[in-house]
């Protein structure tokens, strides 16, 4: 086996929980109040948009993970289909949102601890949350696998509960036939310009779905598992967002809270009483810690392919640990960066993510579109429903989602691009050569 190779172990459902875990499907509920708030009521027309832009963008994901089967995700892509140097930019902005977002779950999943448990410090849970996880990816992705397994299984089990006491109140409060309304799609007066904005901020549930293609050189038949992967992360996720809010949202119409920030805590009290809020809790944080294994896996999965391309020292992130098979350097830079969490809030460490994601998903749909393009010249023929129509359809709307964020989220994202483009000129000479390119990797049959 060579140095710098990964071993290949995971098929169709450790991919599939990966990328759910990544998600956190029970985020749904943790951002519920904020979702509702902006569409005015209306948050499951807000997941649903969210969902149909995601399915397109899966789909477009599944088609570069069949032909470019290497890890990297939409930097691998881009770089192959578009130009290098677009590609470079692409994993500049994609590492935002990779980078950032372990320490937003970590954030996140020390603030509700803190909040429980007052006298303890919030350094020591986000410090926990950082030794834990990085330790258990170095070991080794299987026993991430197993980990994740246990932890999502309870998470499922919470969201299961909390729709089944859902439909149980508002059976009881307005009949069967309360259930069974369009409230939580039209909310109240919501207009077209409050969906959207919603399903900006509702597309950073669906996170994840794109992070099991960096897990492509680790699975067996990735030509065929990966892009099934992707697909079942999106419907699967998109599926429970959809449910979730809309069942709650018949619990609480409208989108007014006294803090829409703990909305889901209040509703939780309201529908299952105090037990059942503190289990809600609880999930929460496991959520938490269960999306931040995932997170950070897949983190330093996109540094070691950055770095055995060049653009990363080599020396520092394209090196695997002899012992444990996994990129143990690229693992620790990212608890490091985590460690952030400990000076800042999650409003100004959450700004950065949605950029880079929803620049990927734009560009990643327009990567099939260029290969599309260039299988034709070369006599491929390809079908002009899944490699042109879908993707362009796709790129349009995770454009138009870009441009729905939080102007100060816009700022930051174009200000990263900035200190890109500056590193980029110096590993390309002022643009005279291109940026190194990564080696096709070894496929296993």
């Amino acid at each position: 086996m060579s140095s710098n190779s990964l071993n290949r172990t995971l098929g169709l459902r450790s991919l599939v929980l990966f990328g759910l875990a990544y998600m956190t499907p029970l985020i749904v509920l943790g951002i519920f109040g904020v979702v509702a708030e902006v569409t005015k009521g209306a948050s499951a027309s807000a997941y649903l948009v969210a969902l149909v832009a995601m399915i397109f963008t899966a789909s477009s994901y599944g088609r570069m993970a069949a032909a470019f089967p290497v890890a990297g995700s939409a930097y691998t892509y881009v770089r192959r289909n578009i130009d290098s140097r677009v590609g470079f930019l692409v994993g500049w902005a994609i590492l935002l949102d990779y980078l950032f977002l372990p320490m937003v779950i970590w954030l996140i999943g020390g603030s509700y601890l803190t909040a429980q448990f007052p006298t303890v410090p919030s350094w020591v849970w986000i410090v926990g949350f950082i030794a834990i996880t990085t330790i258990l990816n170095i070991v080794g992705i299987k026993v991430a696998d197993r980990t994740n397994f246990i932890l999502m299984v309870f998470q499922i089990l919470v969201i299961v509960f909390f729709v089944a006491l859902a439909i149980i109140f508002v059976a009881s409060s307005a009949g069967v036939g309360g259930l069974v309304n369009n409230g939580p799609f039209a909310g109240v007066n919501a207009g077209f310009g409050d969906v959207t904005a919603g399903a900006a901020i509702a597309a950073y549930c669906f996170l994840g779905f794109d992070a099991v293609t960096t897990f492509t050189e680790e699975t067996i038949n990735p030509r065929v598992t990966v892009p099934k992967a992707i697909m079942l992360v999106a419907i699967i996720g998109g599926g429970i967002f959809v449910v979730v809010s809309y069942v709650t949202q018949l619990v609480h119409p409208g989108g007014v809270f006294k803090d829409s920030a703990s909305a889901a805590f209040d509703i939780a009290t309201q529908i299952g009483g105090a037990f059942f809020s503190a289990v809600f809790l609880a999930a929460l944080v496991i959520a938490q810690f269960t999306s931040g294994l995932a997170a950070q896996a897949s983190a330093s999965r996109l540094l070691f392919a950055m770095g055995r391309d060049g653009v990363l020292p080599k020396r520092i992130f394209a090196t695997i640990n002899d012992k444990f098979r996994t990129p143990v350097v690229s693992l620790i830079v990212v608890g490091v960066v985590g460690a952030l969490a400990l000076f800042l809030d999650v409003a100004t460490s959450t700004s950065f993510i949605n950029f880079g994601a929803f620049l990927a998903f734009t560009l990643v749909n327009v990567s099939v579109v260029f290969y599309y393009f260039k299988q034709r010249k070369q006599g491929n023929v390809l079908s002009p429903i899944t490699h042109l129509v879908m993707p362009i359809i796709g790129a349009a709307i995770c454009a138009y989602l870009l441009t729905c964020l939080d102007s100060n989220a816009i700022t930051l994202g174009l200000t990263w691009l900035a200190v890109g483009i500056v590193i980029l000129v110096g590993i390309t000479k002022g643009f005279k050569r291109q940026p190194p390119e990564m080696e096709q990797a070894v496929l296993d049959a």
